[in-house]
């Protein structure tokens, strides 16, 4: 008999079709079923649930996805009982649940688990949030590769506070995660374009605040890729000591068998680190490490936040700037060759690039070639306002002890010239 009022009996959950139903948290068969329970038309429920007839048809034939406010909403309103809704993917011989779908259970279960206030905290948002937020962030890093770093920052840091207001507005929510690892990325970002634009100070502070968020998150990765972040600015900001100690922290936080592409890029950012200290054998013992691990055959499908696999071409990158703080120039050019033949850097990292390999053409003694890549590195750091590619420039100045030549004096006269207001 159908049980159109009241609670439905403790067996009816039991049944073969609904306990399979709520093993796996299929609700288009939960609300279905449901539905002929009570006797109701589909009409009855929409009433019931307080959306359209054709919202619930559609659910119902599996035409339509539910967000999780719409799962808590569901549960409430039809009485599901959350401690029941369990997840398993259906057997499949030799293999787990999806990870994914996992994690999204992971998101419902909680969201369903939460009461119905009448304006609950953060109802305007929902799982589409998070990627909103990334989105921006990677519409923004985009435009970085062309675009001086002065003319993104002040957008930059807008966004850094949008995800903050939103992260607060998700407090207790089980949105909060993805959008704490959301506004990590943001932060993150506008670290490194104040770092881009020499404010050293401006830079610690939104790298502090990604770590934090990164942490709150809870996403280990994404600790690692912020610790490890903020561990190569300090390295470059002439702190290489204080570099190393980040590294080494964002190592032990890694654990034990981490993917390649991340434990070969945390190697590279020590072995840096090891560089910039005068630390030889410790620096080849790293990139030695890092190509081992871009070579297994697992270095595929990086994980979040790497979207890339670390691979030779980036390692070899690595080796050429440890080479070029050993002063062997030989080793520096090869490897530079290695990392150039891949996939082209974008303007301001191949200014780098170029400020690098100019080192190590001087150190050869090829003064003419040295000069020409760092004037032109100059240039490209001038017409997209990268003063770290200047500063890069004006250390390689500094560091030349060898013989004049008319190619120094050109280069001396375009540094001043940026001196002049």
């Amino acid at each position: 008999m159908p049980e159109r009022d009241g609670a439905l009996p403790p067996e009816f959950w039991s049944r073969p079709t609904m306990a399979g139903a709520l093993a796996t948290c299929d609700m288009a068969a939960i609300v279905e079923g449901i539905r002929v329970a009570r006797g109701w038309s589909q009409g009855d429920l929409a009433l019931t649930v307080g959306y359209s007839q054709s919202w619930v048809s559609r659910v119902v034939n599996r035409q339509q996805s539910l967000t999780i406010e719409q799962v808590r909403d569901l549960t409430g309103r039809l009485g599901i009982p959350v401690h029941l809704l369990r997840f398993a993917s259906p057997a499949v011989p030799g293999k787990g649940a999806d990870p994914t779908r996992r994690r999204d259970f992971g998101k419902v279960m909680a969201a369903a688990a939460l009461p119905l206030p009448a304006a609950p905290p953060g109802g305007d948002l929902d799982d589409t949030t998070a990627p909103a937020l990334r989105a921006i962030t990677g519409g923004q890093r985009r435009l970085d590769a062309s675009s001086p770093a002065r003319d993104l920052a002040q957008g930059a840091v807008a966004h850094v506070d949008l995800t903050a207001r939103t992260l607060e507005r998700a407090r207790h929510t089980p949105l909060a995660p993805d959008i704490a690892g959301a506004a990590a990325e943001a932060a993150g970002f506008a670290a490194w374009l104040h770092a881009d634009m020499g404010d050293h100070g401006s830079a610690r502070a939104h790298y502090g605040t990604a770590v934090r968020r990164a942490r709150e998150a809870g996403d280990r990765l994404l600790n690692v890729y912020m610790l490890g972040s903020l561990a190569s600015f300090e390295t470059d900001a002439d702190d290489p000591a204080l570099g190393l100690a980040l590294a080494g922290e964002a190592g032990r936080r890694l654990g034990p068998s981490p993917h390649p592409t991340a434990a070969a890029w945390l190697a590279c950012v020590r072995a840096m680190a090891h560089a910039e200290l005068g630390g030889s054998v410790a620096a080849v013992a790293e990139l030695r490490f890092a190509e081992q691990q871009v070579g297994l055959v697992d270095n595929t499908d990086p994980p979040w936040p790497w979207v890339f696999p670390f691979d030779h071409a980036k390692v070899a990158g690595c080796r050429a700037l440890v080479a070029v703080r050993r002063h062997r120039p030989g080793e520096a050019r090869a490897a530079f060759a290695v990392a150039l033949a891949g996939a082209r850097p974008g303007a301001k990292q191949g200014a780098l690039l170029m400020a690098e390999l100019a080192a190590a053409h001087a150190d050869a003694g090829d003064v003419d070639e040295a000069f020409l890549l760092a004037a032109e590195a100059l240039r490209t750091g001038r017409r997209l306002g990268s003063e770290r590619v200047v500063a890069r420039v004006r250390r390689f100045r500094r560091a030349y002890r060898g013989p004049g030549a008319r190619c120094i004096s050109e280069l001396d006269e375009e540094l001043a010239s940026g001196l002049v207001t």
